[in-house]
């Protein structure tokens, strides 16, 4: 494990260390998606300094194993990203096709179109996108990745669900046509099982970026899928055997597998606008040990702005993301959305999200990256 430099933020201690040297993984909504097909492509290469800032970010924490959420699907971009701007630190990555700007060619906001461009296009695709693979995601590691053993959900249908909570009408009919359920498929960008072969054995990395609970209307079409995008999780560490993977492999995780759930869930415990409790169904499973959320210094102190914040119900140390407080513009104020959440047997030695005080080190560089901030937790594989 390399040496790293001390993070200006709270670590909670929340377990005695093991003899085995920590891993520590972490996931960050780096914000590295871009207008355009490409795009993320071209601000490599021109040395943008948001990425500059995300690079500091990463530079700074060094995790051994990081989901970025928000870097468009383009595998070259993803090469060079590791290779030449976190200077070759991260040998293995992994990266796969989103939902997000598919065209599903069925009208899914329920608009009576089928878009053809623009952000009409965008509501229409699987996932919100102006073009294919933008919001992607990408796995980078310090171990190798079994991208043999890799399962990827991208095409499992909503329908296909037990229960799945699929939105209703005020009348209590479907909101989306039959044609519109034949063909949705559950994941906004996909689900992944990362299975990385860390020098104490391998780790699942569970990877996702389930859609903000926001932008619909009275159905919820919005706030009902986050929710079974999370479930999917919750379901898959259960091993729940209506599960189907890209390649007709189905079933979850065995009893016993180590895992992190990692990413954006878009979803607070006790604040914002997410349906049915919907971070509670990782939250609350014995399988997943949240004892002592990651936390910061910089994060209560970003809460103390007056606004939507003043509202909030939870502990403003355990928020991972700054959506602007002011009320009266609908903005959410500061909550927690980004998770590394371990299983009940992985050892926790300590944890935190990287937003530092005001004027410390790194807290420009965090500003700039992303309203997201980065969370790492420190953990020992049985």
């Amino acid at each position: 494990m390399p040496t790293r430099f001390p993070l200006m933020l709270t670590a909670a201690l929340f377990a005695t260390p093991a003899l085995a040297d920590p891993i520590r993984v972490a996931t960050f909504n780096a914000s590295m998606n871009r207008e355009t097909q490409g795009g993320l492509a071209e601000a490599l290469a021109a040395d943008d300094p948001q990425i500059a800032a995300v690079v500091e970010v990463i530079e700074h924490v060094e995790p051994d194993i990081l989901l970025i959420n928000e870097f468009d699907y383009d595998p070259e971009a993803a090469a060079t990203f590791a290779e030449t701007h976190l200077g070759g630190a991260y040998p293995h990555h992994f990266i796969a096709p989103s939902n997000t700007g598919l065209a599903s060619g069925v009208d899914l906001n329920g608009d009576g179109e089928i878009g053809t461009e623009g952000p009409a296009y965008a509501n229409d695709a699987f996932g919100f996108g102006l073009f294919e693979g933008q919001y992607g995601m990408l796995v980078l590691s310090r171990y190798p990745i079994d991208t043999e053993a890799v399962r990827t959900f991208q095409t499992f249908l909503w329908a296909d669900m037990p229960e799945a909570r699929l939105p209703v009408n005020e009348d209590g009919s479907s909101f989306y046509s039959d044609a519109a359920r034949e063909v949705f498929r559950l994941s906004s960008k996909s689900h992944w099982d990362v299975p990385i072969e860390t020098p104490d054995g391998v780790l699942h990395l569970l990877a996702s970026h389930p859609t903000p609970p926001v932008f619909d209307g009275p159905e919820d079409r919005n706030g009902t899928r986050n929710a079974d995008e999370i479930r999917f999780w919750a379901d898959y560490i259960e091993n729940a055997g209506y599960i189907y993977d890209d390649t007709g492999g189905t079933g979850g995780l065995p009893e016993g597998t180590p895992f992190v759930i990692a990413g954006d869930l878009n979803a607070d415990p006790l604040d914002g606008d997410s349906t049915d409790s919907a971070a509670q169904q990782l939250l609350d499973m014995s399988q997943i040990n949240d004892t002592a959320p990651p936390e910061s210094e910089g994060g209560t102190e970003a809460a103390e702005q007056s606004g939507a914040n003043d509202t909030h119900l939870g502990n403003p140390a355990f928020d991972t993301a700054d959506f602007g407080d002011n009320a009266d513009e609908n903005q959410p104020g500061n909550l927690r959305v980004d998770y590394v959440l371990p299983s009940e047997n992985l050892g926790v030695v300590e944890a935190g999200v990287y937003w530092p005080l005001v004027g410390e080190p790194g807290w420009d560089a965090a500003e700039r990256a992303s309203d997201h901030r980065l969370v790492w937790i420190d953990i020992t594989l049985p």
